[in-house]
């Protein structure tokens, strides 16, 4: 697993141009190397603003859409269309605005899939989708080639809280009930399969996240903090406003 790097920008408005950019890039190298590129996206106010900087850069064009999947980390389980989903602001911001294959976006599922309302079975099919687009050689999970994720104040990842549960889930996907953030009823990916993407960016603005970031960063163990506990196979990489790095330990305070 990677080691942690982090990139500190000064404020949210350029941090989201700078992952967007980022991200962009990121896109291309994968089509470059594999023909196609996988993306897991996150959800919140930052990530948003991500989408909505993306989706304004001339250079998307240069991206071919149709060959990109998307996923999802964790989800609030909602109806579909619900404004709270992650989906539902992730194609506002950006997806209804580029030329994706509908056949390569996979949302979770939401409360009311005709498939059934249960948050186990949502998540079991989810696995199973993930299961049916896995490389060839493995079992269960798809190449991710980056994963987003927001830190919570708490320093909850996707779904994945503090002392909850799910931590001790031996699957790749877990149905979160009695969240501590509502809604309370939620489908996430364990920190296992989080942690088999080939680069996991976490993203932070605000002061609010400077505790959960420095505690991360010095080291905290990941069942009282889940953001300690993720490593991308390659790349580990913190995005920060000034605001959330606040807190760094000693030795990545150069970066500030």
């Amino acid at each position: 697993m990677s080691e942690a790097s982090i990139a500190v920008h000064a404020d949210a408005e350029l941090l989201a141009q700078a992952v967007a950019a980022r991200l962009l890039v990121r896109i291309l190298d994968a089509q470059t190397g594999r023909g196609q590129a996988s993306v897991v996206l996150t959800g919140g106010r930052i990530a948003t603003a991500v989408y909505r900087a993306l989706a304004a850069l001339p250079a998307r064009e240069a991206v071919d859409w149709s060959r990109v999947d998307v996923w999802w980390g964790d989800e609030r389980f909602l109806p579909e269309g619900d404004p709270q989903r992650n989906a539902t602001q992730a194609r506002a911001a950006l997806l209804d605005a580029v030329p994706l294959d509908p056949a390569r976006v996979h949302p979770m599922p939401a409360s009311d899939d005709p498939a059934g309302s249960d948050p186990e079975e949502a998540a079991g099919r989810y696995a199973a989708e993930l299961a049916r687009a896995a490389r060839p050689g493995t079992a269960v999970l798809p190449h991710f080639d980056v994963l987003l994720l927001g830190v919570g104040e708490d320093g909850h990842v996707a779904s994945v809280f503090p002392e909850h549960p799910v931590h001790y889930e031996n699957r790749p996907v877990s149905a979160v009930r009695g969240s501590p953030k509502p809604p309370p009823i939620r489908t996430t990916l364990t920190l296992p399969t989080i942690n088999t993407a080939e680069e996991v960016w976490l993203i932070a603005s605000g002061a609010d996240k400077a505790r959960a970031v420095g505690l991360a960063l010095a080291g905290a163990g990941p069942v009282q903090l889940p953001a300690a506990g993720v490593r991308g196979i390659n790349r580990t990489l913190w995005l920060l406003d000034r605001s959330a790095a606040a807190d760094l330990p000693a030795r990545f305070r150069s970066v500030r």
